[in-house]
């Protein structure tokens, strides 16, 4: 799963959560490759689109991460 965000364009600001933008049409195609990628039956993994406002507005308890790093002006969706 790693290896599948980070080529996507995610940066890793946890073990498990990536977060970065996304063009609407790789994001329509990350969901199919993780759908191939774990046990359906098993496995989760939780997908939340968020604009910049709302990254802006998130509130964090502890260390942080850059979020210059994942802002730019393509269309914004965050992991």
């Amino acid at each position: 799963m790693f290896k599948v965000c980070k080529n996507t364009g995610l940066y890793r600001v946890q073990k498990s959560v990536f977060l970065g933008e996304i063009e609407e049409n790789d994001f329509d195609e990350l969901k199919l490759i993780i759908e191939d990628l774990i046990d359906l039956d098993n496995d989760s993994v939780y997908v939340f689109p968020m604009s910049k406002k709302g990254l802006n507005q998130a509130g964090l308890i502890g260390q942080a991460f850059d979020k210059e790093l994942v802002t730019d002006e393509i269309i914004s969706k965050f992991f």
